[in-house]
């Protein structure tokens, strides 16, 4: 199966405790795709400027993460700068340069018309429920968003929302979205509005998924915790929640099957993903992974959760 995402592709400026790295390739599309492509097929939707090159492509290729959808514009590519340095679970942020990003109109080449799965990258919600209308064949359609969208894009992000199987955010995100402080009563109100299925991200502590009766999934279930593993050292946790992101999708569009166990399996896979983000600065130890460390982690976490 293979997965299309769209979203950014761009350069980070990051201080963290661990040190200080000045424009490395990030981006949710980045992180998103390569941590996806461990699992599956990966097609990516993305404007970069002419900052962009071999070096960066590479990185990509290395994946066969397939590139026809990357536009190349004139100009710079998206930049971010922040700092983890009074809390790693919350990002400061110092610059924000859209450049080439701030036109970004989103180009499905015909070759992706075939894909079976969808992600939505944390982009302006409109830009979303464009690319989702633009490919209904597709199977299952994920996507994220922010604090950004949810309090002055309110109306864009509900319709977005309509066009969901699942959405992926924070658990600040789901109360403000669900606009109820339990998070539990929260999450409800979120699945109402469109997605089938919720995941929350606790940072450091794991994820919940949340989820109705679906035909998708013909499960009966309604809740499931997956933990995070514990870490010595964090070194940069900007790309966690994305690379958390493509191990779930990733490994659920590897399934024949949406069964209610592929979809707990799915939440561990995501949470290896996310941990193997955050132990290099950008995406360093996405690059040099392989899928055996992938399975050896998966197994670390089997083992914090099994009583017997």
């Amino acid at each position: 199966m293979s997965i299309t995402v769209v979203g950014s592709v761009a350069y980070d400026s990051v201080e963290t405790p661990a040190g200080r790295y000045e424009r490395k390739l990030a981006g949710a599309a980045t992180y998103f795709s390569l941590a996806a492509s461990f699992f599956t097929d990966v097609r990516v939707i993305a404007v970069v400027g002419e900052d962009f090159g071999p070096e960066q492509e590479a990185v990509f290729k290395a994946r066969k993460i397939d590139m026809r959808g990357i536009e190349r514009a004139p100009g710079k590519s998206f930049f971010w700068e922040g700092s983890y340095l009074e809390n790693l679970n919350e990002a400061k942020t110092h610059a924000t340069e859209l450049n080439v990003f701030a036109a970004f109109e989103p180009k499905i080449p015909d070759a992706y018309r075939d894909s079976d799965f969808l992600f939505l990258a944390n982009i302006d919600p409109v830009l979303q429920r464009r690319v989702r209308e633009a490919m209904p064949q597709v199977k299952l359609v994920a996507g994220d968003t922010m604090n950004y969208w949810i309090n002055d894009h309110r109306p864009a992000l509900l319709e977005m929302l309509k066009g969901l199987d699942i959405l992926l955010i924070n658990d600040t995100e789901t109360r403000v979205l669900g606009e109820n402080k339990n998070l539990v009563k929260a999450a409800k109100a979120v699945m109402a509005m469109g997605p089938c299925f919720l995941v929350v991200k606790h940072g450091e502590y794991g994820a919940t998924l949340f989820h109705e009766s679906s035909p998708k999934s013909k499960s009966a279930e309604h809740t499931f915790r997956a933990p995070a593993l514990p870490l010595e050292e964090v070194v940069d946790p900007t790309g966690a929640g994305d690379s958390f992101a493509g191990g779930f999708f990733g490994y659920l569009a590897s399934q024949p099957e949406l069964t209610p166990g592929a979809f707990r399996r799915a939440m561990f896979y995501g949470s290896a993903m996310g941990s193997f983000a955050v132990e290099r600065f950008g995406t360093e130890r996405l690059e040099g992974l392989s899928r055996a460390e992938i399975d050896e982690r998966f197994d670390r976490f089997r083992e914090l959760t099994h009583l017997d």
